[in-house]
This record gives C-alpha cells, sequence and structure tokens, in this order.
C-alpha cells in the first residue's frame, strides 16, 4: 500500500509541473513592440502640356533631380510665336484707335474747320449777291438785259454756295463735339478683345515649355521628341521623395494600440544593418480586406486598416514599393484629446 501512495503521489508530482510547464509556456506576456510590414510609398505627378502640339525636346533623363521651376519640355512655337505677333499688333491698332477717340480731335482739325466755315460763308456771301445782281438787272429791264438761264445759273449758284456753308458748319459742330459715347464704347469693347487674345497666346506661349512644380525625381519618360502632346497625354511622370511613408496594415485587435504621432523603427533588406526613424502620420479609420501584396501572420482574408508610417530619408535610398517591417514600440503615451472633444 506504501509504494502504491509513493506511485499516485509520483504521479501527481507529474502532473502538476506539467500543468506549470504548460502555464508557463502558454502564459500571457505583454509584448513590448508591434512589428508590421508593408512597402514604401511615395506620391508622384504626370506632367501633360496644356497645348496641342508637337514636342520639340525633353530636357531631362530618367532618373534626373529636378528642382521647383526647372524647365522639363518644350512644344514646337514656330506657329503659336507668330500668331502671338499678330494678336500684339492688332491690339496695338485698337489701343491707339481707342487713344484717338478719347482725345478727341485735334487743334488743328478745328481750325481748318472753322478755315473752311469761313471761307464757305464768304462764297455763300459773293454767290447771294451775284444772285441778286443778276435778279434786279432782269427785273429793271423786263427781261432784256439778261435772259432767264442767267437768272437761273444764278440762282443755283447761290443755293449750292449755301448748301455748302450748311456742310462745313455740321463738319466744324462735330469736331467740337468730339467723339460719341456709343465710339468710345465700342472702341473700348474691341480693345479689351484684342488684349484678351494677346494674353491667351502669351499664355499658350508660356504653357509651351513644361515646369517642374516641385522637388522631386524623374521616373518616367512617357512621350519623346516628335510625338504630339495633348492635355490628356503626360509626357512625363515624377516621384515626390518628400514625405515617404510606410504604408502597412493592423488587425483590429491591435488597432487601439496605434495612434498618431507614435514613433517607429523601419528597416529594409537592402539595408539589413541600418534603421530609419519614423512616425505614424495617418491611421485609416475605414476597415478592407488586407491586399495581397501585403504579408501578415493573420490570413488575408482578415479585416484591416491602413496606417502610414512617415519615414526620413534624406539620403533617398528608399524606393516605391520596397518591402518594408515597422517595428512600432508600445510604451509611448497617447496624445491627449483635443479640447472640446466629445466625451
Amino acid at each position: 500500500m506504501r509504494r502504491v501512495a509513493q506511485a499516485g503521489l509520483v504521479i501527481l508530482l507529474a502532473v502538476a509541473v506539467g500543468i506549470g510547464v504548460w502555464w508557463y509556456m502558454h502564459r500571457p506576456v505583454a509584448v513590448a513592440e508591434l512589428t508590421l510590414f508593408g512597402n514604401v510609398d511615395l506620391r508622384e505627378i504626370d506632367l501633360a502640356f496644356n497645348n496641342n502640339e508637337r514636342i520639340a525636346s525633353v530636357l531631362v533623363q530618367e532618373g534626373d533631380r529636378v528642382r521647383k521651376g526647372q524647365a522639363l519640355a518644350q512644344l514646337d512655337t514656330s506657329r503659336l510665336t507668330p500668331q502671338l505677333q499678330q494678336a500684339e499688333a492688332q491690339l496695338a491698332a485698337q489701343q491707339a484707335n481707342l487713344e484717338k477717340l478719347r482725345r478727341g480731335n485735334r487743334p488743328e482739325d478745328i481750325t481748318q474747320a472753322r478755315a473752311n466755315v469761313a471761307a464757305a460763308q464768304a462764297a455763300a456771301g459773293d454767290a447771294r449777291q451775284k444772285y441778286e445782281r443778276v435778279l434786279n438787272l432782269s427785273m429793271n429791264s423786263a427781261g432784256r438785259a439778261v435772259s432767264p438761264q442767267d437768272v437761273d445759273d444764278a440762282r443755283a449758284a447761290a443755293d449750292q454756295a449755301d448748301a455748302r456753308l450748311a456742310q462745313v458748319q455740321s463738319a466744324l459742330a462735330l469736331q467740337l463735339a468730339g467723339s460719341r459715347r456709343e465710339d468710345i464704347a465700342q472702341a473700348t469693347a474691341q480693345a479689351k478683345a484684342a488684349q484678351a487674345q494677346t494674353d491667351l497666346l502669351r499664355q499658350q506661349l508660356h504653357d509651351a515649355i513644361l515646369f517642374a512644380p516641385i522637388d522631386a525625381t524623374v521616373r518616367t519618360r512617357v512621350l519623346e521628341a516628335g510625338d504630339m502632346a495633348t492635355p490628356q497625354k503626360p509626357v512625363l511622370t515624377l516621384a515626390i521623395t518628400d514625405p515617404k511613408w510606410i504604408r502597412v496594415y493592423v488587425d483590429e485587435i491591435n488597432l487601439g494600440k496605434v495612434h498618431p504621432g507614435m514613433t517607429a523603427s523601419i528597416t529594409v533588406d537592402s539595408f539589413p544593418n541600418r534603421s530609419f526613424a519614423g512616425r505614424v502620420g495617418f491611421v485609416s479609420s475605414v476597415a478592407e480586406f488586407t491586399p495581397k501584396n501585403i504579408e501578415t501572420e493573420e490570413l488575408r482574408s482578415n479585416l484591416v486598416y491602413e496606417v502610414r508610417i512617415f519615414v526620413s530619408d534624406p539620403q533617398d535610398v528608399l524606393r516605391l514599393g520596397m518591402p518594408a517591417t515597422a517595428r512600432i514600440p508600445l510604451n509611448q503615451v497617447a496624445p491627449a484629446p483635443a479640447a472640446g472633444a466629445l466625451q
């Protein structure tokens, strides 16, 4: 019986030790950091011309670093330049005509009009006197000294002189009155239309050069010299090297552990002995299925949340799509909620 009791005690001790070992192996362990897997991501720009024209030259190569405002490509302007010159000439003519109407008639023109009136008055007075003399002579001689035709001719000459006087007097009145407001308004509208056309052609000539909108790296030359450019066809694709981020995905269990502002350490296989400083900048509020190109320890069918970890890469060694591992220490203090936030 003693041996049986001893054997039972040994069995109980073995079971207790086994349970202890199992508990030790499966005890909950506080995770010090969260490891996530993703890829390097950055923004890209597709640059296209605003004009429809043939490309004259592409000034950069793939991989070139470009600065903001740098010329990257140029269109053929052999047809646009003469159009601009013609528009500028028409604009100058319209502006000169408008200025002429605004200033009114020259003093010399008014002086000439006054002289014409004076000459017409003298001619009308002389013609009227001649007519009166011929008429009196005809009446005093009972029509024997002059013929009726002579009287008619003298009267017609006097009437013509009076009409000429009225004409030059009207011309003088127009000279003194100056330009009509309607004519000035019409000339103003024509000058504005010519200015708008000139500005449009100048902008098109400026748009014939493709400038870099930001510091970036040329990723792809889509079109070459001789190709026909349109606003719908990109000529170059630029990669914005700052900022860069690691696109990772977090499951719902660990979502509450990640918040914007947390620091992270980024590593890539290409530089195994080097880490890059990162910062959580965006946590999606919408769940999605795990993308196929992201490797996680969970099933791909699980719902996850996108997280962007912005990474510092001053030497520009991280490339678009490069696999990366992000390690986020979990002993970081979460930021305080904003003032006025709903409780």
